[in-house]
């Protein structure tokens, strides 16, 4: 609310109880005139005894029926004075409050919006307090006796009508209630949030961090397991794993689980790129420990996710690596190998080295220096493109580039073999 505007309606508030004050002092004034004028001959009738026609009002005076009826106004109007009277004191505590209102509204908005959602849900769960005020409405007007429903209303109503408003339940599909929807999931998907964000941090971690990550999202995968995200990520911690075990049939199962892993991620939401991404990859793990028929078939399945990754994310470098090195595989597949092919699909995969350099040469237009297995792999398409002052520029390149991970250590191995060979 702008300052202005809180001084206009408080302004606009008091002249309003100014009113009502000075209608108040024009009461008593008429009020103490109109008990001076009775008359004595209304107290008493000639036999000592109060006639008929005359009633007793709660002062003791004795009065005719048309001055009980006014003496029954009266009585409202000073009811409504009373009202006016503590009206007039919420005013006052009002327009104090005012001057702190902007600086409690700004500081309430930085509490964020957690928060407030609780505090509104917490509001909306209190109806047996505001049943609580209804009764008391209630009882309020019982006390009232003989007073009218309008009189009753001028001294409980602005209760009732707040826990009738309060009171009211959502009805189904209305915003209100879509709004408290919302609210309720807001906590388990900040929770989700939270843990996928740890769970990239510990795959960015050491081999410690890596296990701890696999061991983390299978605790949650009850939990959170309709969400492609955890599952793509699932895929890529048994990646981890099948590169830091030792034991060749635990790397199989392991590549395995993260395939089935990354197949329920893309089936969740084939609108993920990380999902497609990953399951190719466990795809071509697999690859590795299954026979010709099979490794095959994964490749074409490799290949048809990683299309579909780069199609929805086309500027991440990973996708472009993956291909490059799905290109070169290609390229060097044996006589057999593509004669099995031609038998089981149909026509075998094709790709030459030339692809496989025009992706590598695209992960590092994107990202300079991405890895040093992505110079290996620049290194052997210029040897074998008969490109050996190029294919020496890369090896040096990679031999610059420090020793990290797993991959980075199997780059270094086959830079021992070809550096000597291109004369570095």
């Amino acid at each position: 609310m702008a300052h202005a505007d809180s001084k206009l309606m408080v302004i606009g508030a008091l002249a309003g109880v100014a009113g009502v004050s000075l209608a108040a002092v024009w009461y008593h004034s008429l009020r103490s005139q109109r008990r001076d004028s009775w008359p004595a001959a209304y107290l008493e009738s000639p036999g000592g005894s109060r006639g008929g026609g005359l009633t007793v009002v709660g002062d003791g005076a004795v009065v005719g029926p048309a001055l009980a009826g006014q003496e029954e106004v009266l009585d409202r109007l000073e009811a409504l004075i009373r009202c006016v009277s503590e009206l007039k004191d919420e005013m006052r505590a009002l327009k104090s409050a005012l001057p702190l209102l902007p600086d409690q509204v700004r500081e309430e908005m930085k509490n964020g919006r957690s928060e407030g959602a609780a505090a509104a849900a917490g509001s909306r769960r209190t109806t047996p307090t505001r049943r609580k005020r209804a009764a008391a409405a209630a009882g309020l007007a019982a006390r009232s006796g003989g007073q009218s429903s309008e009189e009753a209303e001028s001294e409980g109503g602005y209760m009732t009508a707040l826990t009738d408003s309060d009171e009211e339940e959502p009805s189904p599909g209305s915003p209100r209630q879509e709004e408290e929807e919302e609210e309720g999931e807001e906590e388990p998907v900040d929770q989700l949030v939270a843990l996928l964000e740890r769970v990239d941090a510990l795959h960015r971690g050491d081999s410690c961090g890596k296990r701890q990550s696999l061991e983390t999202l299978l605790e949650k995968r009850e939990e959170y397991g309709h969400s492609a995200s955890l599952l793509w990520r699932l895929a890529r911690a048994y990646c981890d794993a099948h590169d830091l075990a030792d034991g060749l049939e635990e790397k199989k199962a392991l590549a395995l689980s993260g395939k089935e892993a990354g197949a329920e991620a893309v089936k969740l939401n084939p609108s993920c790129a990380d999902s497609h991404q990953w399951y190719a990859i466990m795809c071509g793990l697999m690859a590795e420990y299954d026979t010709v028929q099979n490794k095959i078939k994964n490749g074409f399945i490799f290949k048809d996710h990683l299309d579909k990754a780069i199609e929805l994310k086309p500027e991440d470098p990973m996708s472009y690596y993956l291909l490059g090195r799905w290109c070169y595989a290609v390229a060097q597949l044996s006589w057999i190998e593509r004669k099995v092919a031609t038998t089981l699909f149909g026509e075998p995969p094709s790709a030459t080295v030339q692809d496989a350099l025009k992706n590598f040469l695209k992960v590092e237009d994107i990202c300079p220096g991405y890895s040093k297995q992505n110079y290996v792999f620049l290194a052997k398409c210029f040897r074998d493109l008969g490109q050996k002052s190029q294919a020496r520029r890369m090896c040096e390149a990679a031999s610059s580039m420090d020793t990290v991970s797993k991959e980075d250590e199997d780059a270094a191995k086959e830079l021992t073999v070809l550096c000597p060979m291109l004369g570095v």
